[in-house]
C-alpha cells in the first residue's frame, strides 16, 4: 500500500463542459516565452539509388518546409490557442535568423524580443528524410551559455516586457539562453511585477537550477533526472514517482511540480496535495513538441483563471491533439474544442 495520499481527478461531462465554456477565457491573455529558439527543416523526398561518388542513398528532393521550434513552437501554441506570446531569446546573424523572422511574422509572432549575437548561429536541425524515414539531421548550434553581454540585454528587454504580461514561460532547451544567473534574475523581476513563472526544464540540470519558480512541468525521466534519482527500481516501489516530486518541491521551492508521464497522464503536487490527472490521447503518432503544447496550454489555462486541475486537463487534451500528428505542430484552438467534444 501506497505511503502516499493520492487523488484521482476524474473528467466526466460536467469538466468538459466548464473547459469548452472556458476556452473563450484565453483569448488575448499575454505570456512572455523566455528560452532557446529554433528553427525545424525537413528537406523530404524518395531514394531509388545509391550514389556513385560514395556508398550513400540519394535523395530526389520533393518537398521542403520550415517550422518554428523549441520556445518557438511554444510561442505557436499560445497564438493558436488564443493567447499573445512576447517571446524574448538569442538568434544569430545569418539566413537560418531571417528564415525564423519570416515565419514569426507568418505566425504572427512578435520579434522585437530577439537578441542578435554574430558569434553564434541561429539554431538550425535540417532532417533529410525518404518518406517517413530519417536519413540523416544536420544540426547548427552552440551549447554554450550566452555571455554576459547578450544576457544583460535579455534581461532588458525581459524587464520592458514583464509590466504588459500576464506570465512567463521559461522553457530550457539547454542550448544557451537560459542560465543559473539569468532564472535567479527572472525570479527576482517576476516577484517584483506579481507575475507567474512556469518552467518547462531540462534533464541535464539539476533540480536547484531552477529554484524560486512558481511552477515546473518535467517530464517522467526529467523528473528523475533533476530530483538526483534513478528508475532502477521503480518496478518494485511505484512510490518513487511520488518520492522524485516532493523531492522536487523541497529543491526547487516550487508552489507546483506537474510531472507529466505521457499515456499515463499527470501527477500534480500542490502543497501537501497529490492529483493524478488521466490523459486523453486516443491516437498517438509523434510526441515530438507535446510538452511545448503541455506548457503554453497549462500555462495559459492559469492566467485565465483556471484552477491547477482544470489547466492540466485543458493541457492533457491538447497534448491528445497534437501527438495524433506527425512531427512538431501546434494544437489549434477548434481543433481543441472539437477534440474534448468528442
Amino acid at each position: 500500500m501506497s505511503k502516499f495520499k493520492v487523488q484521482k481527478a476524474t473528467v466526466g461531462p460536467k469538466e468538459k463542459e466548464f473547459l469548452i465554456q472556458s476556452l473563450p477565457r484565453l483569448q488575448g491573455k499575454k505570456l512572455l516565452v523566455l528560452g532557446d529558439v529554433g528553427l525545424d527543416e525537413y528537406i523530404m523526398g524518395e531514394v531509388r539509388r545509391i550514389s556513385p561518388e560514395a556508398p550513400v542513398p540519394v535523395l530526389e528532393v520533393q518537398g521542403e518546409d520550415q517550422r518554428l521550434g523549441l520556445a518557438a513552437n511554444v510561442a505557436t501554441n499560445v497564438v493558436r490557442l488564443g493567447g499573445v506570446p512576447f517571446t524574448v531569446s538569442v538568434v544569430g546573424k545569418d539566413s537560418g535568423a531571417q528564415m525564423l523572422k519570416d515565419l514569426f511574422i507568418k505566425a504572427n509572432i512578435k520579434w522585437d524580443g530577439m537578441i542578435v549575437d554574430e558569434k553564434r548561429p541561429t539554431t538550425r536541425k535540417t532532417r533529410v528524410m525518404a518518406q517517413h524515414h530519417h536519413l540523416v539531421r544536420v544540426d547548427y548550434e552552440v551549447k554554450k551559455y550566452v555571455t554576459a553581454a547578450t544576457e544583460q540585454q535579455l534581461l532588458q528587454t525581459i524587464e520592458k516586457f514583464l509590466p504588459q504580461v500576464d506570465g512567463v514561460i521559461l522553457e530550457d532547451y539547454a542550448k544557451g539562453v537560459i542560465s543559473p544567473e539569468l532564472i535567479s534574475k527572472v525570479v527576482k523581476a517576476c516577484g517584483q511585477h506579481k507575475k507567474p513563472l512556469f518552467v518547462d526544464p531540462h534533464r541535464n540540470n539539476i533540480g536547484s537550477f531552477y529554484t524560486g519558480v512558481d511552477l515546473i512541468k518535467p517530464n517522467y525521466d526529467e523528473a528523475f533526472a533533476l530530483a538526483g534519482m534513478d528508475t532502477d527500481d521503480l518496478r518494485d516501489n511505484p512510490d518513487k514517482v511520488y518520492e522524485a516530486g516532493r523531492k522536487l518541491q523541497a529543491i526547487t521551492g516550487a508552489k507546483q511540480i506537474i510531472i507529466t508521464r505521457g499515456k499515463e497522464g499527470m501527477i500534480i503536487f500542490s502543497g501537501d496535495e497529490i492529483t493524478e490527472v488521466p490523459t486523453f490521447a486516443r491516437k498517438v503518432f509523434d510526441v515530438t513538441g507535446a510538452g511545448d503544447t503541455v506548457i503554453a496550454a497549462m500555462a495559459l489555462g492559469l492566467v485565465a483563471g483556471f484552477d491547477l486541475v482544470q489547466a492540466c486537463m485543458l493541457a492533457n487534451f491538447a497534448a491528445g491533439v497534437v501527438v495524433g500528428k506527425v512531427g512538431c505542430v501546434p494544437c489549434e484552438l477548434q481543433e481543441l474544442k472539437d477534440y474534448i467534444l468528442r
